[in-house]
C-alpha cells in the first residue's frame, strides 16, 4: 500500500506533467488520478482547495524542479553568455524530446489559468520571480543593472519556448541565444 505522502506526491508531479503538455483547462482531474495511479478519494483528502491547489502545487513543484536544473547549469559557466547558452540548450533539449508537446511547466498554466485564479496567478508569479532572482544572481557580479537585465533575459528564454513549441522548430531558441549573447556581451562592463 502507498504511504500517503507517496501518493501525494504523485498526484503532484503527475498533475504537472499532464498541466505542462495540455494546459489547466484540458487536463481533468481523473486523468490525473488515473495515470498517477492514485485513487478517487484521494484527490480531496490531499487538495481540499480541489483542482485550483492542485494546479497551484504543481506549477510550484515543477518550477522548483526547473530552478534547481536552471541553478545548477548557471553555476557551471562564470560566464554569463555560455550560462544562458547552456541553460537554453536544456530547455530546447526537454521541448525537442517531448516532441513540442512539454513547453516551460509554467507558462502553460499561466496561460491558460492565471486570468480567473489568484491562487494559480501567485503561483506562477512567485516561480517566475523564484527563475528571475537566480538569473539575476548569476549576472550580479558583472552587471550593475542585473536584475532588470534578468526580467528582459526571463521573458526572452520564455518567448523563445513559445514560439519555438508553436513553429515545432528550435530556431527561436537558436536565435534568442545569439541575441542575448550579443546584448550581455555589450553589457559587460
Amino acid at each position: 500500500m502507498a504511504r500517503r505522502n507517496d501518493t501525494r506526491d504523485r498526484v503532484v508531479r503527475t498533475a504537472a506533467a499532464l498541466f505542462r503538455s495540455q494546459g489547466y483547462h484540458a487536463t481533468g482531474l481523473n486523468q490525473v488520478l488515473a495515470e498517477g495511479g492514485a485513487p478517487k478519494g484521494s484527490l480531496y483528502f490531499h487538495f481540499p482547495g480541489g483542482k485550483e491547489q492542485l494546479a497551484a502545487e504543481a506549477v510550484a513543484h515543477a518550477g522548483q524542479e526547473l530552478g534547481d536544473a536552471l541553478r545548477e547549469v548557471l553555476a557551471r559557466q562564470e560566464d554569463p553568455v555560455e550560462a544562458l547558452r547552456s541553460a537554453l540548450w536544456l530547455l530546447s533539449e526537454g521541448l525537442a524530446a517531448s516532441d513540442f508537446r512539454d513547453g516551460c511547466p509554467v507558462a502553460t498554466v499561466a496561460l491558460d489559468a492565471a486570468a480567473q485564479s489568484e491562487t494559480i496567478r501567485r503561483a506562477c508569479a512567485g516561480v517566475y520571480d523564484g527563475w528571475r532572482s537566480a538569473i539575476a544572481e548569476h549576472l550580479r557580479t558583472r552587471f550593475p543593472d542585473a536584475d532588470e537585465l534578468a526580467t528582459v533575459v526571463l521573458a526572452a528564454i520564455e518567448g523563445a519556448l513559445l514560439l519555438a513549441r508553436t513553429r515545432r522548430d528550435l530556431s527561436p531558441v537558436d536565435a534568442v541565444a545569439a541575441r542575448l549573447g550579443a546584448l550581455l556581451g555589450k553589457a559587460t562592463p
